[in-house]
C-alpha cells in the first residue's frame, strides 16, 4: 500500500492504516477491524457513510498483463475501476505492467514484504509450494473447451474448485497472503507447433514448452520432450528452433505473438483437455491486510466484476489469436485420434494419482464434474449460446452478443462470498 505516493516498509504501512482507520471511525484492537464494513451488496450511500473520515490510499496492483493495451488487461482495467469507482475515489490503484516489480518466482515476497499490495499470479508454477492447488490444476482435466462457454465455465469451475479447498486456502495462510480469487482460468490450452503432424511419430523428438506439472507427463507419453522455458522466452525460442511447440491459450499466445512463429494450431476436444488449462490467482499481501476493513471489502467485491471482465478477455483474447494464426497464414490442424487417446489415457492416470495422494480431500474428480455440471446448467438457463467453433470464431463472435454480469453474480455470491472480509 502508498500513501502520497510512496511505498513504505510494510510494518511502517500497518502502524499508520491503524491510526489513520482509528482516527475516521473510532479504534478497536486490531488494524483491518478498525472501521465498520458494509454488508455485500450494499447502496453506494451505505459505502461513502463506511468510508467516510478514512484516509485516501494508493495501493499497487501488479497487474496480468503486459500493457494497458493488452487483450490481457480487460480484467486488470475492470478490477482498477470498480475500486475506485465504488471507493469514491479514495482508493486509488496504480497498475504495475509487465511484472515490472518481481517475476512470478518473486512475487509472493513482494506481497508479504509491501513492495506490492495485490498481483495477479500464478502458484501453479511453484508445485512444491502450492501442492493443493497444483493438483486440482491437474483435476480439471475434461472441462469444455470451446471459445466462449467453455471459458465461461471453466473459470466458475476452477475458482469454485479451489474457494471450497481447506488445503489451498492454507497454502496462502502459511505464506502470510490472502486469496481475492484463489483460482481463475488463464484460458484452454492447446497445442500450438512450428511444424504440421499430431500423431506420435510427429511428437517424438519434439520440445515442448508446458504451463504445468501435468504436462510433463503428458507431453512424455506424447513421445516428446518436455521444456519449462518462461513465458518470455517463448517467442524467440520457436522462432529459433529450440522448441518445437507450445501447449498454451490463445490469448496469451497471441499477446506474445507466438501464432506469428508457430502457426498449426491444433484443439484438443473437450473429454481430453489438456490437464487442464492455465491455472492463476490474485493475491493480496500485507500492505491490504492493514488496511480499514471497507477498504478490503471493497477491494475483495471486485472479483464480480473482475470475473465478467476476464471472461470477455478470454472470449476476445481468443478471437486475437484465430485472427493472429490466419495473418500469418497458419492452419487449425485436427488433433490426431491416436493422440487423443494418449491424451486421455494419462488425464485419467493423473486425476487417479491425485485421488491417491491425499493432498485434497477424496471426491476431487467427482466434485469437478458436479461443479461442471453447475455451472453449466446455469450457462444454458441464463441463456449463453455460441454460434461456431474455433475455426470461424473472428466471423461469428460479437461482444455486443453477450453480458457476462448476471453469470458474475452468481459466481461471486456460491464460490466468493463466504470468503468475504467481516
Amino acid at each position: 500500500m502508498k500513501r502520497s505516493h510512496t511505498l513504505a516498509p510494510a510494518a511502517l504501512i500497518a502502524s499508520m492504516a491503524l491510526v489513520l482507520s482509528a482516527c475516521g471511525n473510532g479504534s478497536t484492537e486490531e488494524g483491518s477491524g478498525d472501521s465498520e464494513g458494509f454488508e455485500f451488496g450494499a447502496s453506494q450511500e451505505e459505502v461513502n457513510a463506511a468510508i467516510e473520515g478514512l484516509e485516501p490510499v494508493e495501493i499497487t496492483y501488479q497487474a496480468a498483463g503486459q500493457s494497458p493495451n493488452s487483450v490481457v488487461s480487460i480484467s486488470d482495467i475492470a478490477l482498477q475501476e470498480y475500486i475506485e469507482e465504488r471507493s469514491n475515489g479514495q482508493i486509488t490503484v496504480d497498475m504495475v505492467w509487465g511484472q515490472a516489480i518481481a517475476g512470478y518466482d518473486e512475487v509472493d515476497s513482494a506481497l508479504v514484504d509491501g513492495r506490492v499490495d495485490i498481483a495477479f499470479t500464478l502458484p501453479v508454477y511453484d508445485p512444491n509450494q502450492y501442492p493443493a492447488f497444483d493438483a486440482i490444476n491437474t483435476a480439471t482435466a475434461g472441462m469444455p473447451s470451446s471459445p466462449v462457454l467453455g471459458e465461461l465455465i471453466a473459470e466458475a469451475v476452477v475458482a469454485d474448485l479451489a474457494a471450497g479447498s481447506q488445503q489451498v486456502l492454507d497454502e496462502y495462510e502459511a505464506l502470510g497472503l490472502t486469496p481475492l480469487l484463489p483460482m481463475a482460468s488463464a484460458g484452454t490450452y492447446h497445442s500450438i507447433c512450428t511444424e504440421a503432424g499430431t500423431s506420435p511419430d510427429d511428437w517424438n523428438g519434439r520440445t515442448v514448452r508446458i504451463g504445468n506439472t501435468a504436462q510433463e507427463e503428458l507431453v512424455q507419453n506424447l513421445g516428446g520432450s518436455p521444456s519449462s522455458l518462461p513465458y518470455t522466452e517463448m517467442f524467440e525460442a520457436l522462432q529459433r528452433g529450440t522448441i518445437d511447440c507450445t501447449l498454451g491459450a490463445l490469448r496469451n499466445s497471441e499477446e506474445g505473438g507466438i501464432l506469428q512463429v508457430a502457426t498449426y494450431l491444433s484443439v484438443i476436444p473437450e473429454e481430453n483437455s489438456l490437464s487442464n488449462r492455465g491455472t492463476s490467482a490474485i493475491v493480496a499481501g500485507s500492505g491490504y491486510e492493514a488496511l480499514p476493513l471497507p477498504y478490503q471489502q471493497i477491494i475483495f467485491d471486485a472479483m464480480e466484476a473482475r470475473y465478467a471482465a476476464s471472461v470477455e478477455s478470454l472470449a476476445q483474447g481468443n478471437v486475437a489469436g484465430i485472427e493472429q494464426l490466419k495473418e500469418a497464414g497458419g492452419e487449425l490442424v485436427p488433433l490426431d485420434e491416436e493422440s487423443n487417446e494418449i491424451i486421455g489415457e494419462t488425464n485419467a492416470k493423473l486425476i487417479e494419482e491425485v485421488e491417491e495422494s491425499g493432498v485434497l480431500d477424496p471426491g476431487i474428480a467427482d466434485r469437478t464434474q458436479e461443479s461442471i455440471t453447475k455451472w453449466s446448467d446455469l450457462a444454458e438457463e441464463l441463456g449463453y449460446t455460441e454460434e461456431g467453433g474455433y475455426e470461424d470464431l473472428d466471423e461469428w463472435f460479437d461482444m455486443e452478443d453477450y453480458d457476462f454480469a448476471p453469470m458474475a453474480e452468481r459466481f461471486f455470491e456460491d464460490v466468493l462470498l463466504p470468503l468475504r472480509p467481516e
